[in-house]
């Protein structure tokens, strides 16, 4: 039987309840659970209360378009209705504006990404190799100093 992480059922959940709510057999198909699982996940989830919740980004996002235009009491009505602090919209919002404030040139292309990844896996062999041969080392020091042991043993009688 799988074992899913609370990260990962967290954001599964969070696509099923509001503001996203995507139909069960949509998320199921998409991330390759069963419904029954994700029935019970969602059950799970709408007994915890609202504040325990998981928002997945795009839902922040919207959450924060919808609210943007309100006025303090719209917000704060449509916070309580959502199971949301002001605050955290208010962060969000913050989050959002510096995501999109990044020029497009510091972001990586995906080829630097590419690039990136290749560099990671060669030195990661390299490393693997070095963490052997430093094991074998280790071994030959160890099985020599007993050796010494044992014929220094013998001299001395």
């Amino acid at each position: 039987m799988a074992r899913y992480g609370q990260a990962f059922k967290d954001r599964a959940v969070a696509r099923l309840l509001p503001p996203e709510s995507a139909a069960l057999e949509v998320v199921s198909q998409e991330i390759g659970i069963a419904m029954d699982t994700l029935e019970r996940w969602h059950t799970e989830a709408l007994s915890m209360p609202a504040r325990g919740r998981a928002w997945t980004a795009a839902a922040r996002l919207d959450a924060v378009i919808t609210t943007a235009s309100m006025n303090e009491a719209g917000k704060s009505a449509w916070c309580r209705e959502h199971g949301v602090y002001p605050a955290d919209l208010a962060l969000w919002r913050a989050s959002c504006t510096t995501a999109l404030s990044e020029p497009e040139e510091a972001r990586a292309s995906p080829q630097a990404t590419r690039q990136d990844r290749k560099r990671i896996k060669e030195l990661e062999r390299d490393l693997k190799r070095k963490n052997a041969a430093l094991a074998e080392t280790a071994a030959l020091l160890v099985l020599s100093k007993k050796l010494e042991a044992i014929f220094h043993k013998g001299e001395d009688e």
